[in-house]
């Protein structure tokens, strides 16, 4: 899980749910992981959902009503006990079966769906929890490995030639688009894979986060393969 290079790793690892939401990002430090290596049957949780649309939010209710074997029961309480712990702990987590995001398609010289390296923001002091407990898992990237795409010369005259008001609202032009919040990774840049069965949390870019926001994408999902994704 931890990237190869010598630069100080953003990331760190605990083995408690408590040392995930308690441990404070500093430093290069914007995420942290309850590194853990689950029991159960997922894929048994998967092929029993019904997906309705491209992304389906899953009840809990839905996941009462599965019929499934022993080693399916383990791996829905898994999933029982950490929706249970995060809304305890005040987030709101959703219970995602995917079948691929929408992809934005609009521009050719920069992109700003989810499978774009991009980071989180929000107003208000939060964090992103996620964990993928099956298919195709995130990646995140040290953000000394990207570069903002809105720094990119070439992307940067094309976003001007694209924004028709004035010089002096074109930052706030950039950020109301969103394509502030996008990247490109360098070209030595070592991605690292989030995992199955890992719960994250990442730093959003909020007025008072004290580190970088994390840097992360969609994966592009496995061939016939639905991801089931918790996040928040």
């Amino acid at each position: 899980m931890n990237s190869s290079r010598s630069d100080p790793s953003p990331i760190k690892t605990v083995s408690t749910f408590s040392e995930l939401v308690s441990t404070e990002f500093q430093g290069s430090m914007n995420a942290v992981a309850w590194q853990r290596n689950l029991e159960g049957d997922f894929k048994e949780i998967v092929s029993q959902l019904l997906l309705k649309e491209n992304i389906t939010e899953i009840t809990t209710q839905d996941l009462l009503s599965l019929h499934l074997s022993d080693h399916g029961s383990r791996a829905r309480a898994i999933i029982l006990n950490d929706l249970h712990l995060l809304t305890g702990f005040g987030a709101s987590p959703s219970l995602n079966l995917l079948k691929c995001y929408e992809r934005d398609e609009e521009l050719d010289f920069i992109s700003t769906d989810v499978y774009s390296w991009h980071v989180d923001r929000s107003p208000v002091a939060t964090d992103t929890y996620l964990c993928t407990y099956y298919g195709a898992a995130s990646d995140l990237l040290p953000n000394e490995q990207a570069e903002q795409k809105i720094l990119i010369p070439e992307i940067r005259e094309k976003l001007t030639e694209l924004h028709e008001g004035p010089e002096e609202e074109f930052e706030a032009f950039l950020k109301d688009c969103y394509f502030d919040l996008h990247y490109q990774a360098r070209p030595d840049a070592q991605p690292v894979n989030l995992g199955l069965g890992h719960l994250w949390r990442l730093a959003v870019d909020h007025p008072q986060q004290q580190v970088l926001p994390c840097v992360h994408r969609a994966p592009a999902e496995n061939d016939g393969e639905y991801r089931l994704l918790l996040i928040c």
